[in-house]
């Protein structure tokens, strides 16, 4: 069961607001309505993310007739990411969600959302948008499609089964969000991947409940893009692919090194045909460019950077199993084509065997040793 008094508890909510003159007064008098006759108090954060209309004015406003309600403000526009960070750091409620201020989502949904959290049940619930059929505005084809195949890649890599990963509504104990806050970086909506990712990392219990949605138009204020979807993918691979199933970490690592592969020939092909180098140094210039390529393609979208060491040893450690893999590729060749067993077969079979003993030798030593990451025990 839940350790928080079921008879009185508190929850924070997080509106973070940028350009809302047009929603924010409406949207707070329906998020205080959350608490109309419940056994609970409730908390509104306002974080202006440095907004150039009239919301700042307003919210003001309904601030200073409000004691539960606290204005934060950002000098600078950093995103929302930004803006629920800083909420985060000043929410004091046994539990704490999420509130967009251009009222795409009910607030009373939350209700639905507190049930499996005052049960014991979870420690995040998520608020779905696509659970049950529901009488619902027909908008974007290909923005709620960029959203469910977001979803569904977020889900390969975490290996959950939620159904609305870019939901706004996200729902934590103070346990859980205590853990996630501090670790969280992303600036603008990268921030829905990276809770996830921690979410599953931290091995929360999570649950899911049906909300409503009502989506605005572009026109209406929308302001997320297709650029949003492409940062989110990154996102989904640099914050959950270190702990993705083990057939997910070596099919982005093929990727990697095909990536890796492509830059030491293009590498070569320049330096000699451009005569900048001789053969030789043309070989080793390339091999170093490959190495440096797929050394940040590691530390980008699949494993965690500076996890077991610092910088300078990580890198110490990452070329020494890179000079190793080498030693051994060519030891390896040289064995298999000069060897009896191979005589009959043509040398490019020995290089295959080879070459895959390397790529196994790569992936291990880099998860194993160079970015090695301890897994978390279920929390309880």
């Amino acid at each position: 069961m839940s350790t928080v008094d079921q008879k009185h508890f508190k929850l924070s909510l997080i509106v973070p607001m940028f350009n809302e003159e047009n929603h924010i007064a409406k949207c707070i008098k329906e998020v205080q309505k959350l608490s109309v006759g419940q056994n609970f108090s409730l908390e509104i954060i306002l974080v202006d993310d440095a907004s150039t209309d009239k919301s700042l004015l307003i919210a003001k406003e309904i601030a200073a007739q409000n004691p539960n309600i606290r204005l934060l403000q950002h000098e600078k526009n950093q995103g929302k990411g930004a803006a629920l960070r800083t909420g985060l750091i000043y929410a004091s409620g046994d539990f704490v969600g999420i509130q967009d201020a251009d009222m795409e989502y009910d607030p009373m949904d939350y209700l639905i959302l507190l049930e499996p959290l005052l049960d014991g049940r979870a420690d995040v619930v998520y608020g779905s948008r696509y659970l049950k059929p529901q009488t619902r505005r027909v908008l974007y084809f290909w923005h709620t499609w960029m959203n469910k195949m977001l979803t569904r890649l977020s889900n390969m890599f975490t290996n959950l089964d939620i159904s609305d990963m870019e939901t706004c509504y996200k729902l934590f104990s103070r346990k859980a969000i205590a853990d996630i806050a501090p670790k969280l970086k992303e600036n603008r909506f990268g921030f829905e991947p990276e809770i996830t990712a921690q979410v599953a990392q931290g091995r929360w219990r999570i649950y899911e409940s049906a909300i409503s949605y009502n989506p605005r138009t572009f026109e209406e204020g929308k302001k997320i893009g297709w650029k949003d979807g492409v940062y989110a993918l990154y996102c989904i691979l640099h914050y959950g692919a270190n702990s993705a199933p083990i057939i997910m970490q070596v099919l982005l690592y093929f990727f990697i090194g095909f990536v890796s592969l492509a830059a030491n020939l293009i590498a070569f092909v320049v330096f000699t045909s451009f005569e900048i180098l001789s053969l030789e140094p043309a070989i080793v210039v390339s091999i170093i460019i490959s190495s440096i390529c797929n050394y940040l393609l590691c530390v980008a979208i699949l494993f965690r950077h500076k996890a077991r060491w610092n910088t300078a040893l990580e890198i110490f450690w990452y070329a020494f199993c890179v000079l190793i893999a080498a030693i051994a590729d060519f030891a390896l060749t040289k064995f298999l084509i000069s060897s009896v067993w191979f005589f009959n077969a043509h040398w490019s079979f020995a290089k295959l065997i080879s070459s895959s003993v390397g790529f196994i030798f790569n992936f291990y030593s880099r998860k194993m040793l160079v970015f090695y990451e301890r897994k978390k025990p279920p929390q309880k």
